[in-house]
């Protein structure tokens, strides 16, 4: 009788693929990924303080880590066993769950921050700061935490750079998780509701980490593929990120949209 073959270690098994393919890691091993870092770099954005939306950075976070591990076991499975393990479904029903919550999430900091950015371009903040304090919005919870972002402001004008380079720095990592969001619910084009999205929901196993890699369109071309790994690493990568250049966001835009498609607003 022989030997059960003994289990090799992941991090061995990627040398022997680089190694054969004479190519390094695409990405960083999953398991020294700080689980912290996703949160504190969402936390970080200005403006993003308000409690329930920390709330939601640290679910985000704490599903990730478990998210990265699940598919630390896909990669691997599908490196031993060359064919699609059992487990790829379930990380395909998670996986879009994570990407329409981080979706909510920076939709929710973004909506807070162009109003603020607006308020501010038409002298409003004031304006809108009063009108919180009356009546009842002055006992309501929420809207006070409303009150307390804008006194922040208007106490701080030194906000309204930072704001706006935040903005401008999320602002490619935001649109391709806008792109991405509409295809898995709505199956659909991001700004075409007339037009399909080529294959929505299906995802392809990523070699080289285990998330699934699902094709972005815009109704005219494909855009190639993201990951839910993508976005969480453009997400914990927000802190070192450079301002991008005016030239450069309407590039992005205008590559994201092709001929005749308007994305929105930034």
């Amino acid at each position: 009788m022989t030997d059960e073959p003994e289990e090799r270690d992941f991090a061995e098994m990627e040398d022997d693929y680089y190694g054969a393919h004479d190519e390094a890691p695409r990405y960083e091993d999953a398991s020294l990924l700080d689980g912290s870092e996703l949160a504190h770099a969402l936390i970080g954005l200005t403006l993003f303080d308000d409690t329930y939306l920390r709330l939601q950075a640290f679910n985000l976070a704490m599903v990730d880590v478990f998210l990265n591990q699940l598919e630390r076991v896909v990669a691997r499975k599908l490196f031993d066993e060359e064919r699609t393990p059992a487990e790829a479904a379930f990380l395909n029903a998670q996986s879009q769950m994570w990407i329409f919550a981080a979706y909510e999430a920076m939709r929710t900091w973004r909506q807070r921050a162009n109003d603020v950015m607006k308020w501010h371009r038409c002298g409003g903040l004031q304006q809108k700061l009063d009108s919180l304090e009356k009546g009842d919005n002055a006992t309501h919870h929420g809207q006070q935490r409303r009150a307390s972002m804008i006194r922040d402001v208007l106490a701080d004008p030194s906000v309204i750079g930072r704001l706006d380079d935040d903005l401008k720095r999320t602002y490619f990592t935001f649109t391709r998780m806008e792109y991405l969001r509409v295809s898995l619910a709505k199956h659909e084009v991001s700004g075409k509701a007339k037009i399909s999205a080529l294959s929505p929901g299906y995802g392809r196993i990523n070699y080289w980490c285990g998330s699934l890699d699902y094709e972005l369109d815009n109704g005219i071309y494909s855009m190639g593929f993201v990951s839910r790994r993508d976005i969480a690493d453009s997400l914990r990568a927000i802190p070192s990120m450079e301002v991008p250049t005016e030239e450069d966001l309407e590039s992005f835009a205008d590559y994201m949209k092709g001929p005749g498609l308007d994305v929105g607003n930034r």
